[in-house]
């Protein structure tokens, strides 16, 4: 097999060595989108005192990344496949590059919020496109495979590392720069999209008109419902402006439904979701992403308030997530390969609900305990992400590869934010509303246990089911076997 290096024009590269360039500019600009989702968090109590802000505005300075980047991504997916992606994916890293050097001029908690919210927009330009655009490097289903793995790996790692990047390097810098860093890896990103990806081909893109209103209300609902989960979180799932954030997403969401059924050129073909792989594949990243996000959300309460251990400490605890990350790839290979598609994803989404169910007894069982919950839960995690993204984005028609990237993010982005209502929503229930800083005492300890016990045991249940109902409707296709 050759590790020729192919010119920019031409249509697929024979190899991930070959393709490294691209490869490497592409996850370099996923890597970015995901580490800013948890970058700044350990950063919070730093930039309080700096700019003077209260608790509300400091999770704002988190929570407007998130609600414009889930909102966005499925428009964003709509317009790369109707003006380009590689197109697109260059002005997104671009805008992202400069708004990152606007921190220098952040004087007020308003003025990070407002920019923090603009760079959710811009990331949500790129998001599925970077996942797209993976395909376009490769014919052969096996290169796909292990590049799709590549990104996941290398996205997870900067979800998870977020926190223990920001950590370290406040040791050393202002917080302003875990932002301006951003800047020059979005410029070396474009350069590797423009110099290694082919240019857009007329015929691999729609030339249906763009759906404005289904755009707003598709904003409007993944906004809405987003902001539902942090309000109830934090005002209480009764609270009023809780309560009309859910009737506004379930309104506008029906809207949504009603309007793509009837136009002529929707946004997103709802005929799509009666393919059993694209309905399973989205129903099972859910599920995964549940899963994801209640355990680092929960960990990281775990680790630093009942262990008491520091954030970078806290970080580091986390890294058996990214060794098996890694470690899993031919694991997960041999079960696709060996079972197919749904098979290998029942066993994936075994391993999750299992995994949750060993944290509901190890929570307070010592760290090995967590550990090798973590493990297990990451194994599950490769196998049925990794699957379903190739599964959703390979039973697309070609002209709408961005936007079924763009719903496996959603997907994923829809379980996050359930994940983690779910987990701080029971906590509050379970434990306490607010969690003291400092030490805590044996009791709380002793409460904040039982609260984790009875939170992860649900969630065993909520995304066993979820995982295991998205994986029965897959195919049995083996599309990741090797090729001599």
């Amino acid at each position: 097999m050759t590790t020729t290096t192919a010119p920019p024009s031409s249509r697929t590269y024979t190899s991930l060595r070959a393709a490294w360039i691209p490869l490497a500019a592409l996850c370099l600009a996923f890597f970015v989108e995901m580490v800013d989702n948890t970058l700044l968090s350990i950063a919070l109590p730093t930039i309080g005192r700096d700019l003077g802000s209260g608790t509300t505005a400091l999770q704002w300075v988190t929570g407007a990344y998130s609600l414009t980047f889930g909102g966005l991504l499925l428009t964003a997916g709509s317009l790369a496949d109707r003006l380009g992606r590689r197109r697109v994916l260059l002005v997104g890293l671009g805008v992202f590059g400069l708004l990152s050097l606007c921190v220098v001029l952040v004087t007020t908690a308003g003025e990070l919020i407002a920019l923090r919210a603009a760079l959710g927009v811009a990331a949500a330009a790129m998001a599925p496109i970077t996942n797209s655009l993976v395909f376009r490097l490769f014919d052969d289903k096996a290169l796909q495979m292990r590049a799709m793995t590549v990104m996941i790996v290398v996205g997870m790692s900067g979800f998870v590392l977020g926190p223990l990047l920001g950590g370290t390097a406040l040791a050393h810098v202002r917080w302003e720069w875990l932002l301006v860093v951003n800047a020059p890896i979005a410029l070396i990103a474009c350069v590797g999209v423009r110099l290694g990806v082919a240019a857009d081909r007329r015929e691999d893109l729609t030339d249906d008109a763009l759906d404005l209103p289904g755009a707003v209300l598709s904003i409007t609902t993944i906004g809405l419902a987003c902001y539902a989960a942090t309000s109830g979180v934090e005002h209480g799932w009764f609270a009023p402006l809780t309560l009309a954030s859910i009737l506004g997403a379930v309104a506008a969401g029906v809207a949504f439904v009603r309007h793509e059924r009837r136009t002529a050129s929707p946004m997103l073909d709802l005929g799509l979701f009666s393919h059993g792989t694209v309905r399973g594949a989205a129903i099972a990243q859910v599920g995964t992403s549940i899963a994801m996000a209640s355990v680092m959300f929960g960990l990281i309460l775990h680790f630093q308030f009942a262990y008491g251990w520091s954030p970078v400490r806290a970080g580091l605890a986390n890294l058996p997530i990214i060794v098996t990350m890694v470690a899993a790839t031919p694991v997960s290979e041999w079960l696709a390969g060996r079972f197919g598609h749904r098979v290998a994803c029942l066993i994936g989404a075994c391993f999750l609900a299992g995994s949750l169910a060993g944290l509901s007894w190890g929570v307070d069982h010592g760290y090995a305990a967590v550990a090798v919950c973590m493990v297990l839960m990451t194994v599950g995690l490769r196998t049925v992400m990794t699957i379903c993204a190739v599964a959703l984005v390979d039973a697309m028609p070609s002209n709408r590869t961005s936007i079924g990237a763009a719903l496996n993010d959603t997907a994923q982005e829809v379980g996050t934010s359930v994940g983690t209502a779910v987990v701080g929503t029971m906590i509050a229930a379970l434990v306490t509303t607010r969690l003291p800083a400092g030490v805590w005492s044996s009791d709380l300890v002793a409460s904040f246990f039982h609260g984790e016990r009875v939170t992860y045991a649900l969630l065993a249940v909520v995304v066993g089911l979820v995982a295991a109902g998205g994986a029965l409707s897959l195919t049995d296709s083996r599309s990741v076997e090797e090729h001599a």
